[in-house]
């Protein structure tokens, strides 16, 4: 299944379709739990606390294109500290739609494997509190 949109900011606070860069990616919504069980229980009681989100994007090195290829979107994650929004949209559903979450990068790592290519990981967290929805 193709994705819809798959942008992240660059350091300028552009937004950059990186869909055809990258080749995989994984992202999780995880909601933080209280272990709130007193002592007499005999099972668990637990709170349901804060959302998160975390991103880890996969692809292949491309700097073709000098705005909007994906180096260009990565490379000042290591000299700069920005957030940046994004927009993930499949299938019509679209992740982040009210509000507008944003992400900090916190590696832009590089691989050169023994057949000569050239892929990326680009780990990102939530940064500014706001809670990741899915919606249409």
């Amino acid at each position: 299944m193709g994705w819809t949109t798959l942008s992240i900011d660059d350091s300028g606070g552009t937004l950059r379709a990186i869909k055809n860069d990258v080749t995989n990616f994984s992202f999780s919504t995880p909601r933080g739990v209280q272990d709130v069980t007193g002592v007499d229980k005999s099972a668990m009681e637990r709170l349901l606390l804060l959302a998160d989100f975390s991103i880890t994007l996969n692809g292949v090195f491309n700097d073709d294109n000098a705005s909007a290829d994906v180096h260009n979107v990565f490379k000042t994650v290591p000299s700069t500290s920005v957030a940046r929004e994004f927009n993930l949209t499949v299938s019509g559903q679209i992740m982040g739609v009210s509000g507008t979450p944003t992400l900090l990068f916190t590696d832009y790592s590089l691989n050169r494997a023994q057949d000569g290519s050239l892929t990326f990981t680009a780990p990102g967290v939530l940064a500014n509190g706001v809670v990741p929805t899915w919606s249409t």
